[in-house]
C-alpha cells in the first residue's frame, strides 16, 4: 500500500475559501502536521500531497490546496494551481466554515465540480465554535446538492465519521487498474518484450513494463520477459503461443514480422494509453496530424521528468517520426511532469505519452482541455507504429478502435 504509485491511488482534493481549515483538516485526518496551519488567511500557497492508506478505501493521495477567494496576481495564480489540482482530482471535499455558512464561493465551486463529473461531499468545518444542528446540515445538503458531515478538526470531532463518510460516497473505480487482464485468463501466458536501451533506467525496467507485469500475475497468467535481441530463441522455448505478445513501440516493427498473425499483438503504450486515456480520441486525432501543413507547431507531452539522452524519444525519435509520418518539417514545444498548458491556441496538434505516471482523471483532463482547444491529440504509441506502417497490426486486439481506424482512413 505505502509503495502503490500515485496514478493508481485515489486523489481526494480538499478545497475550499482561504481560512475555513482545509489545512486544519488534512492534519487531522492523517493524524499528521502535513500543511501549515496559521490563523493568517492565505497560508497555503501550493497544493501540499500525502499519500496515504484512508481504509476502508486504500491506498489514496490527499491534496491541500490554497483558497480559491485568493485576491491579487499572486491569488490569482494560486487559484490556477487548484484549479490545476482539480484536473487529477477523483473525489473532492469542499470545506465550509461553520460560522460563515455557504457564500457563493461554495455555489460556484460546487458548480465547477458537477460540471467535471467529480463526486464530491460538503464538509461543515469549526463546529467547536458554533452549534450545527441537523436541520442545518441539511439545508446545506440542499443548498450544495451534495451529501454534508460536520466535524471539528481543531478538536477531532467528528473526524473518524468524515472518514468513514469519505469511504461511502468515494468510488474508486478498479477498472482503471486493468492494463489488459481482459484479454487473459488464469494459467495464460503472456510474452513481453522489453526494450533497453541507454535511457532505461540502470538496475530496473521502466514503469509500463512493471504495471503490465503486475497485471498479468494479478490475473493468475504467466509473464515471460525477454528482449527483442532474443526473441527467436525465446518463441522457439515456448510448448504453446502466447495468448498475447506485448512490444515496445520502439521495436514494434521488428518484433512484428516475428509474432504469427492469428495471435494477438499490441504495445505497451497503446495499452497504457487505453487505460488512462481514450485510444478513440488519439486515433482521431492521429488522422488529423498526419494531414498538418509543414511549420505546424506541436506539443510533445510527457508526464515524467527524466534526464535527456543523446537519442531522447521525445527530443529527438518523436520528431523524427512526425517528419516521416507527413513528410513535412514542424516546430516541436516539450513539457515534462505535472505541467500542461491550459491554452493550446498556438497549437497545432499534441502528441502524448502513455501517461504512466499520472491517473486517469488527469490523463482525461488533458485530453478535454485538448478538444476545448480544438487541437487534435494522438500518444506515442499510435504515432509510432503508424510511421512503422503496423498500426492496423497492433489495434487488432481491440475490435472497436481498430474499426474506427479504418473508418477514419
Amino acid at each position: 500500500m505505502n509503495t502503490t504509485p500515485m496514478g493508481f491511488r485515489l486523489h481526494i482534493a480538499i478545497l475550499g475559501r482561504r481560512n475555513v481549515g482545509k489545512s486544519t483538516l488534512i492534519n487531522a485526518i492523517t493524524n499528521q502536521q502535513i500543511a501549515i496551519v496559521s490563523e493568517v488567511a492565505g497560508t497555503t500557497t501550493d497544493p501540499v500531497f500525502k499519500t496515504m492508506e484512508l481504509l476502508p478505501l486504500g491506498p489514496v493521495v490527499l491534496i491541500d490546496t490554497a483558497g480559491l477567494d485568493d485576491n491579487g496576481e499572486l491569488g490569482a495564480l494560486r487559484k490556477e494551481k487548484t484549479y490545476e489540482v482539480m484536473d487529477k482530482t477523483d473525489f473532492a471535499i469542499i470545506v465550509l466554515d461553520a460560522e460563515d455558512g455557504i457564500t457563493a464561493f461554495e455555489k460556484e465551486l460546487a458548480a465547477e465540480i458537477k460540471k467535471r463529473e467529480i463526486p464530491s461531499i460538503g464538509v461543515i468545518n469549526k463546529c467547536d465554535l458554533i452549534s450545527v444542528t441537523t436541520d442545518l446540515v441539511h439545508e446545506y445538503e440542499d443548498t450544495l446538492g451534495i451529501p454534508v458531515t460536520k466535524v471539528s478538526s481543531k478538536t477531532g470531532y467528528g473526524i473518524e465519521e468524515l472518514k468513514g463518510f469519505i469511504a461511502d460516497h468515494a468510488v474508486y473505480d478498479d477498472t482503471q487498474l486493468n492494463i489488459l487482464r481482459d484479454f487473459i485468463s488464469p494459467n495464460d501466458t503472456v510474452l513481453l518484450i522489453t526494450h533497453i536501451d541507454c535511457a532505461a533506467p540502470k538496475g530496473r525496467i521502466i514503469l509500463p513494463q512493471q504495471q503490465t507485469i503486475r497485471d498479468v500475475i494479478e490475473a493468475g497468467a504467466t509473464a515471460i520477459v525477454t528482449q527483442e535481441k532474443i526473441l527467436v530463441q525465446t518463441l522457439e522455448k515456448l510448448k504453446e503461443p502466447p495468448k498475447l505478445v506485448v512490444t515496445d513501440s520502439l521495436v514494434s516493427n521488428i518484433v512484428e514480422p516475428l509474432i504469427n498473425a492469428k495471435i494477438p499483438f499490441t504495445s505497451f503504450s497503446i495499452l497504457i494509453g487505453r487505460q488512462k486515456g481514450n485510444l478513440e480520441e488519439y486515433i482521431k486525432g492521429l488522422k488529423r496530424i498526419i494531414k498538418l501543413q509543414a511549420g505546424s507547431r506541436i506539443l510533445i507531452a510527457e508526464t515524467c521528468t527524466h534526464y535527456r539522452q543523446e537519442r531522447d524519444l521525445a527530443k529527438v525519435q518523436i520528431p523524427q517520426y512526425v517528419q516521416d509520418l507527413t513528410g513535412k518539417e514542424m516546430s516541436f514545444d516539450w513539457t515534462s511532469g505535472t505541467y500542461f498548458p491550459r491554452d493550446l491556441s498556438k497549437y497545432d496538434g499534441v502528441i502524448h505519452c502513455g501517461g504512466c505516471t499520472i491517473n486517469r482523471q488527469e490523463m482525461n483532463s488533458r485530453i478535454r482541455i485538448a478538444k476545448e482547444n480544438n487541437v487534435p491529440i494522438t500518444n506515442y504509441g499510435m504515432l509510432i507504429t503508424c510511421a512503422q506502417g503496423i498500426i492496423e497490426r497492433v489495434l487488432e486486439p481491440f475490435p472497436n478502435i481498430h474499426s474506427i481506424y479504418q473508418s477514419e482512413t
